[in-house]
């Protein structure tokens, strides 16, 4: 049996896992991304299996999730069956917002003089306001070559509700690519598993910015 490495994102209507065994290169991930909506309340399990086989999901080693902010029942569907597997297979669980994986990419666009600095990734709510989160990643970051080690990418501030005279500066409008994103969460994971870093599932809870974060 093999020893895997396992991502789950739904902070979107798409889902998006990704897998790959823990002795193989990121190249060899298998990916699933799949427009969902509210079918994921049912579907996420089979999903799953389409790509690990229930029988196979004791090889899990290790396994990271994308923790928001996104919709409410996606995002934490996700996250309670990520801290169920942990807890069950005794395994380390990672869990990374979703702004912080899309972070590395949404760097690119800001002008070169402010790459490596630190930046704000904002997404409007209709009729909520603004949430934003602040990070830094390493000048020269490559995403086809690079890890997630901390010094890489750093989240200076979670994603949080703004208030109405805040501007953060500079800043990038919030763009989904779950494909993209996935491969990162999975990259990050298989960073912290060939460092054996600790991953304790309890701490793992999903960033609901506009309510407060109450135990899964």
């Amino acid at each position: 049996m093999n020893d895997w490495l396992l991502a789950l994102h739904s902070s979107t209507e798409t889902v998006g896992i990704a897998l790959v065994s823990a002795q193989a290169p990121l190249s060899e991930a298998r990916v699933l991304c799949r427009p969902m909506g509210r079918a994921l309340t049912n579907a996420l399990p089979s999903l799953l299996e389409e790509v690990l086989p229930t029988s196979e999901w004791s090889g899990i080693r290790r396994l990271a999730v994308a923790t928001g902010p996104g919709g409410f029942t996606g995002t934490r569907l996700t996250v309670v069956l990520a801290r169920t597997l942990a807890q069950q297979l005794q395994c380390p669980l990672d869990g990374l917002s979703s702004f912080a994986l899309m972070a590395p990419r949404l760097q690119l666009e800001l002008p070169a003089e402010q790459r490596g600095e630190p930046f704000s990734i904002v997404q409007v709510l209709p009729r909520r306001g603004r949430v934003a989160g602040r990070y830094q990643v390493r000048d020269g970051w490559n995403r086809d070559n690079a890890t997630c080690a901390e010094m890489d990418l750093r989240e200076l501030q979670v994603p949080v509700l703004l208030q109405a005279a805040e501007q953060p500066a500079p800043e990038v409008k919030m763009a989904v690519d779950v494909a993209c994103d996935v491969l990162q969460l999975l990259r990050c994971c298989q960073d912290r598993h060939s460092r054996h870093a600790s991953g304790p599932w309890d701490p793992v809870l999903p960033i609901y910015p506009t309510s407060p974060v109450g135990s899964v």
